[in-house]
Formats: structure tokens, sequence, C-alpha cells
């Protein structure tokens, strides 16, 4: 089997790049049930995308880049159900906003994504689409509710693939199968056409294999130009979120996280240590949940009352507790979330950057105890609406990656995005 194609390849040779990642499909997703859906007319972007590269015609700095893109996100022509089966027949009409600022810019849209159902999850077990399996090891999970886009870009389905994050669901994923995600500043991508578990907290992002290669993405998804030239880190503040005064974080970990400060050291950082004050872990996360079970409710009603059977017991329970909170209990948790927008604001006047483990455990066996607060600390970015970027920063004794979260002020994503793939490119030339 060939290499999985880079982002530089793609844009090279956009067929010949399509034809390998059709291949890898083919060849790997029957075994990790990644990719759900292939859209009929890839080929024929890629034959554009090649013309329009050998002419010298390139539309942005993504043309000719397969993408696959997580199942809760419209492209025209395909199922879009946001893997729940009573959508399951439901055609999409139109792209949404995002999918279509990637085609305006000449990506190559190949399929959709398996995802956790309704995308209130994270390890996609999804019991109407099946399970995704992560491609780093037998049998684990690949995070969520983003687990095929993770899944498909560290499988070498392409370059480039698209999920939601609702309180760490590109990270965690991310982290788990060893790329690099990133979710944006709230507002900056639009989520319309996006079915949605929270409003509120619902972010669309991109994931790839290189953190280097979420700049251009990030660059057509929310139309922002890249940067004329890349800041030096030299002389930047890193607040290190001492985590570890507030929860058990194992001690591989800290050994992985304890290595990536030093990287970022030697390329001139001064690290100190940051707490966020209005941050709690169980009182937010408990926020976090009655948000998004409240918000989701509202959006599957009438699914639920068309056809209960089309929704899975457990994505029925979690809902339904989310129709019995109270409205005032709702605007008292949304009250409380917005207290880290404030939190934020504070710190960021302080260091230019927060940094912490994405997640405190490796991807795990289907089966095994799914951590209580498994997204504790990539939550926070979604409650304060600021950039968020996990990078590979290490493998535990185990042999799994880890992730490295990289978060600075609302607006800053680029400034999260570069900072990530200075440290990638670092952290690799010295192993």
């Amino acid at each position: 089997m060939k290499p999985a194609p880079t982002f530089d390849d793609a844009r090279a040779r956009p067929l010949d790049a399509l034809e390998i990642c059709l291949h890898r499909i083919a060849a790997l997703n029957g075994k990790l049930n990644a990719v759900l859906d292939l859209a009929p007319d890839a080929r024929k972007e890629a034959e554009a995308a090649q013309a329009r590269r050998d002419a010298g015609k390139g539309l942005s700095p993504i043309d000719g880049v397969p993408m696959l893109v997580k199942s809760n996100i419209a492209i025209a022509g395909l199922p879009w159900h946001a893997g729940i089966g009573a959508y399951r027949d439901q055609i999409a009409q139109r792209d949404a906003e995002a999918v279509a600022r990637l085609r305006a810019g000449g990506a190559v849209i190949l399929g959709t994504l398996n995802m956790e159902e309704g995308a209130l999850g994270a390890i996609t077990d999804n019991p109407h689409f099946g399970r995704t399996f992560n491609p780093l090891g037998e049998g684990l999970t690949p995070g969520g509710s983003s687990g095929g886009s993770g899944a498909g870009a560290a499988a070498g389905f392409a370059p480039l693939t698209l999920g939601t994050d609702t309180m760490g669901s590109v990270r965690i994923p991310a982290a788990y199968c060893g790329v690099s995600g990133h979710k944006p500043s709230r507002g900056a991508v639009p989520s319309q056409g996006v079915i949605a578990l929270s409003h509120s907290l619902d972010h669309v992002g991109p994931l790839a294999a290189s953190a280097a290669d979420l700049a251009p993405a990030f660059c057509v998804l929310s139309g922002i130009p890249l940067p004329s030239r890349v800041r030096p880190f030299a002389g930047i503040v890193i607040g290190r979120w001492r985590v570890e005064l507030e929860m058990d974080v194992p001690g591989e970990v800290m050994r992985v996280f304890e290595a990536a400060l030093e990287t970022l050291r030697t390329l001139g950082a001064s690290i100190v240590d940051t707490r966020l004050r209005s941050y709690d872990f169980g009182r937010t996360r408990r926020h976090g949940l009655l948000i998004s079970e409240y918000e989701g409710h509202a959006v599957h009603a009438r699914g639920l009352e068309k056809s209960p059977d089309g929704f899975s017991p457990a994505f029925t329970k979690m809902l339904a507790w989310g129709a019995k909170q109270s409205e005032a209990r709702y605007r008292e948790a949304l009250a409380a979330l917005d207290m880290c927008g404030t939190d934020a604001a504070q710190t960021f006047s302080k260091v230019d950057f927060v940094v912490s483990p994405t997640a405190l455990e490796t991807a795990f066996a289907f089966g095994d105890p799914v951590p209580p607060g498994q997204a504790d600390l990539t939550a926070f970015a979604n409650f304060a609406g600021i950039p968020a970027t996990s990078v590979p920063m290490g493998l535990s004794t185990n042999g799994l990656p880890l992730g490295l979260q990289i978060m600075a002020g609302a607006g800053k994503d680029y400034d999260t995005i570069l900072l990530a793939a200075a440290f990638e490119s670092l952290r690799l030339a010295s192993t």
C-alpha cells in the first residue's frame, strides 16, 4: 500500500493523491469503519484541481486537497444524519457553509465520516453505524465525538478532515489518534448546515496529520488571511495550567508534559504557573452537559416524536434529562460558563498562551470504563470561546500518543496553530 499523501503532495498532484486516499479507504476502512459515504464527484473535482494547478491558477491554499467531513456537517447529495438512525435516509440538499467555503477553495470533498450518535459522547461507539476503531491499536477507541475524523486523518484517508467540537470533540480524537486538531474561536467558522448538539458550545474545526496543515484549512474555513509572517516565539510567556494541583494526573502524563514544556522553552518561551480561578472541573462539566442536553433535546424534539426508535435508549435518556431541566437552571448554567470568558480575558492579559495535556489518558479499549473527566481539560476553551489546538506531545510507555493543548485569547487562532506547528517541528527534529 502506498504511503498516505501529505498535504503538499495533494496540492501538487490532486488526482494522484485522491487515488491513494481511495485505495487506502478500500483497504483499511472495512476494519476501521471511519468513512461512511463517498462523494461520487470527487474524481471530477480532483481533475479540475489538477487542471488549475497545471495552469497556475490555484483557488486557495487547500486547492486539490482531499477532505473527509463528519456526518453532522451537510455535503450536498450525501446522507446527513449526525450518526442518528432516525435521520439515516436524510440527504443534504446543499452544503453546509463550512463545506461550501472548502469547495469554493478547491478542496476535493471526498465523503462523510462516522461519529458518536448526535455528537454526544467521546468514544464513537455508534449503535446505528457501528464502532470506529483507532488505527493505532487493535480494539482502541479513536475518541469522539469526531472519532471518524481522528481515525480518518491518522489512517491517511485524507490529508484533512473536518469535525465539530462541543467540549473537546475535535481535540480528544486528535490526541488519541496522534494527529493535530483545532477548535476555533467562537464564531470564527460558520456553523450553518450543521446538525447541532449545542448551539452555545459547538465549533467546527479541522484535523490533520501535521499541525502546520491546520493553518491553510483554517484560512479557508474562516476567511481570515494567513499571516504574512510567522510571529517570533522568543520571549513569549506561556502559562502552564497547574491541573495537577486540582486533579489526579498520572505520572506518565506529567512526564511527557514536562518534556513538552522543555521543548517550548527551547523555542525561547518563558513558562509561568497558571490556574484558571473560575473553573471548577466537576461543577463546570455538569453545566456543560446540562447545556448540551437541554439544547440537544430542542434540536431533536421533532425527530424523537416522529421516529423514537431511530434514537438509541442511551441517547434518548440523555436528551430526556435535558428536557426536564428548567429554563432557570439552563440560564444559570450559561451564566456560570460566561465566567470562563471573563477568566480567560484576565488570564491572557498576563500570558500569551496557556498549555496543558489535551487529555489525561491515551486511547483505551472499547469496554474499558470511560473516564468521567475525559473532557475536563478541553471544555474550558468551548465555554470561554477561545481557540485551542491539540498537537502530539510524545508517547506514553504503552506506545500510544498523548496530546498537548495550546490555548490563547479569543481571535488568536493562528497563534495557537503556529505555536503547535513550531513545537511539532522541534519535537520531531529531536527524536
